[in-house]
């Protein structure tokens, strides 16, 4: 039973009103014992494994054709959840995990960087929906969060914070991962806390062992230490979402596995599906979209390169589950693996359609205009570096909706399961000991903390830091966990996402698909034009045969439902813009940085792009007083972006040079013909943009003390970003680098930095960007 004192949080300290003396010997009985925070004791450790862009047909424990012997041995001793679903989109569907309660009702109605002032919208959570993790931590837990958080408002990531919705503000006493939607697996953006930190120097390290290696550190010291106290471990390592990065050894295990095509693997997992009991034996396999070519109809030089695309992400996904595996065995070897409440969620939405049609070596190209240099011919010629530290990749739209098998559509589709429906997997063999089973129960990713709350005994509280919360909207899952045949206790729950949406009621769905993800300039406003579908799922179970025409009262009904749903949980008003969604002043969100003139000092490093001066599409100017010994200088002095593109403003062999790179496609570099002299000097870089578009080129002019020293010219330039991972650094090249050809692997600089300056010109802004291209842009990396 739950203590009703902590249905208001934190508890109040209570003095000690017993007898005193003022000799503590002369006391008749001693002083009660100093209090410590402990949960009930049938409160088990959790871990929670959220992956990330997985489809339900993907990985094997479903019948997907990738391997996970780690989810296939966690449901062997546990449980199958077949009708498990999240959102569509991922900062939405981790903002309402955490919380227990729906993505437009804790501010989460789309991804950061697109939050508006609409309550539904602000991306900023609200003080009445106090997350999971800190009623757990107040309640006695010890809790760590490892890998990514895509929850902080775009204005509040950068160094100077504020840092109350980061991880280790949000209930997470621990935090090591990153900030945003995405990172490099072989260079991330690293944040220890709130402080940004770089990985090991290390030519063979990758995210994914990195942060299994963390949560085993973390769990082997808490239980070593305080072994009465229960985890709460959130285990979100970014894997599979873009890039598909993985060591190159492990993708020959799949080998020739994909050469058939995306509908011949859709064919072979909707078999293994129905063997495996998580799709109904009567269910149909949904048709593939007209807009995704069949295999058979491919150009042929296109296939080697498309299946390539797959071997690179299955070896991915089970490179991940395959460290996850290791964070089991760590709890296995402290052995309390028994005790522990395992929650693996495979995906936290359908598999990603963001590659585009032919998939993505560089996804930077596609995004700012350059998608054109893919050709088979490039493909082919760099064929083995995809996964490697040299490609940012992404696999073709029809492997995401074969990674969806048996459902229609894939993620950022909120209306259908494809987007929604995630394989999920619960082990805790204290509690559960009939292994190897599968539950049909419908639920969604809010019932997860409502869930936990009731298993550990803890109570929901109403009152947190005095604010009144607003209650919990999912419900408990635990009497399925012992019974099979336990009814039903989710009836209702809506889908929305940039209008694509829907409404699950008593078994009916009634759904609508706005738009599609891999036509990402594709938006309107005319929601009243959209065709409803509807289908009955309890004879349906894959949404194949659209009712809708043989029930219009039925449709009627349930679109009424939604509009009620939708105005309950801040849905309304519904968003589809990209305009005005992408300009913070129109969409009323803040701005970290403002101005024209950005000050920079040494140890000043990855400074995002969403929190710097936006330089693209504009002339600008790099200033920097530096002052330099006999020896002579080497290396960066200020740079942006990474081996995806950016730019440098160097020493190179000793003289002043800058360095502008476009997608790692073509680069060009303006070097001054003669060393710097030592001393203390100013140097400066100017770009003057063509304008007459985005993208345009430009001339590069090098200055010393305000002497010209040599020209040069950069004939295309990055409209939208260079990376969302990588960022501005001041002397150093951290992470990926800009140039290929420091001196030092990072370009550290070898004099002496005293500041830097970054100044917008003043051009004519006939070159604006497109707001729908940059909206697309954002969503390619959420």
């Amino acid at each position: 039973m739950a203590d009703e004192r902590l249905t208001s949080l934190p508890v109040p300290d209570r003095p000690y009103q017993g007898p005193l003396a003022v000799d503590v010997r002369d006391l008749d009985e001693p002083l009660p014992p100093i209090p410590v925070k402990r949960p009930p004791k049938q409160a088990p450790n959790v871990l929670l494994i959220l992956l990330d862009d997985v489809g339900f047909g993907a990985a094997g424990a479903f019948g997907g054709p990738v391997r996970t012997p780690t989810a296939e041995r966690l449901a062997n001793g546990g449980l199958k959840y077949s009708r498990f679903h999240t959102t569509s989109l991922c900062a939405p569907t981790r903002a309402a995990l955490l919380s227990g309660r729906n993505h437009h009702s804790v501010a989460m109605g789309h991804i950061t960087e697109t939050a508006t002032a609409a309550p539904g919208y602000t991306s900023a959570r609200p003080n009445s929906a106090t997350p999971l993790a800190e009623i757990l931590r107040q309640n006695g837990y010890n809790t760590a969060q490892f890998g990514k958080c895509h929850e902080v408002p775009t204005w509040e990531s950068g160094p100077t914070g504020p840092f109350d919705r980061w991880p280790v503000n949000s209930g997470f006493e621990k935090f090591y991962g990153f900030i945003g939607g995405e990172t490099n697996q072989w260079s991330p953006a690293l944040v220890d806390g709130t402080t940004a930190i770089e990985p090991p120097d290390d030519p063979d390290y990758h995210l994914m062992p990195d942060l299994a290696d963390k949560a085993i550190a973390y769990v082997r010291q808490q239980k070593s230490l305080t072994p009465d106290k229960p985890f709460f471990v959130y285990f979100a390592p970014g894997a599979t979402h873009t890039p598909h990065h993985v060591p190159e050894d492990w993708i020959p295990r799949y080998r020739g596995e994909f050469d058939q095509g995306w509908d011949a693997v859709r064919e072979a997992t909707f078999a293994r599906q129905k063997e495996l009991g998580v799709v109904a034996a009567d269910a149909t396999l949904t048709p593939r979209p007209a807009e995704i070519p069949a295999w058979d109809d491919l150009d042929p030089s296109w296939k080697p390169i498309l299946a390539r695309q797959m071997e690179v992400y299955a070896a991915y996904l089970e490179y991940a589950d395959h460290h996850t595996g290791r964070v089991i065995d760590a709890l296995e070897e402290l052995d309390v693996l028994d005790d522990t409440l395992v929650m693996y969620i495979i995906g936290d939405n359908g598999a990603s359609a963001e590659g585009g049609m032919h998939g993505a070596y560089m996804v930077t190209n596609a995004a700012n205009g350059g998608a054109e240099f893919e050709t088979p011919e490039f493909w082919s010629e760099h064929l083995d570096e995809v996964g490697g530290p040299h490609a940012y990749n992404h696999y073709a739209v029809g492997w995401a909706h074969a990674m969806c098998t048996p459902y229609q559509w894939t993620k950022q589709v909120a209306s259908h399961y494809g987007g929604t429906r995630n394989g999920t997997i619960v082990h805790w063999p204290a509690r559960v000991p009939d292994g190897g089973q599968v539950r049909h129960q419908w639920h969604h990713v809010i019932d997860f903390a409502p869930t936990v709350l009731e298993l550990a005994g803890i109570a929901e509280p109403h009152t947190v830091n005095g604010v009144t919360q607003v209650p919990m909207q999912g419900t408990s899952f635990s009497a399925s966990l012992t019974d099979r045949d336990a009814p039903e206790v989710r009836h209702t729950q809506y889908f929305e996402l940039a209008g694509n949406r829907g409404i699950y009621h008593k078994g009916w769905t009634a759904v609508t698909k706005h738009r599609v993800p891999w036509d990402l300039f594709a938006h309107g406003t005319d929601f009243d034009s959209d065709k409803w579908e509807l289908y009955d799922t309890t004879k349906d179970w894959t949404q194949a045969h659209d009712l809708a025409a043989e029930h219009p009262d039925k449709l009627a009904a349930l679109q009424q439902l939604f509009l009620i749903e939708a105005v309950r949980h801040n849905v309304l008003p519904m968003d589809d813009r990209a305009a005005e969604r992408m300009n913070p002043d129109i969409a009323g969100r803040p701005t970290l940085f403002q101005g024209t003139t950005l000050r920079l000092y040494p140890g000043m490093t990855r400074i995002g792009e969403n929190v710097a001066l936006n330089i693209k599409n504009k002339s600008f100017d790099v200033t920097a007083e530096i002052t330099i010994p006999d020896t002579g200088a080497e290396g960066v002095i200020v740079c942006q972006g990474g081996r995806t593109g950016g730019w440098v403003l160097m020493a190179d062999h000793g003289r002043l040079a800058f360095h502008y790179n476009y997608c790692g496609l073509l680069r060009s570099t303006t070097t001054a013909p003669d060393p710097l002299p030592a001393g203390t000097h100013q140097v400066r870089a100017e770009f003057a943009y063509d304008g007459g578009g985005i993208g345009k080129g430009g001339k590069v002019t090098l200055h010393l003390d305000g002497t010209r020293l040599a020209e040069g010219r950069v004939e295309r330039t990055h409209p939208l970003y260079f990376s969302f991972d990588e960022g501005l650094d001041v002397g150093r090249d951290t992470g990926m680098p800009v140039y290929e050809e420091y001196a030092d692997p990072h370009g550290t600089f070898t004099a002496t930095i005293n500041w830097a300056q970054v100044d917008l010109g003043d051009d004519d802004h006939n070159h604006l960007v497109d707001p729908a291209e940059h909206f697309a842009a954002a969503l390619r990396h959420q």
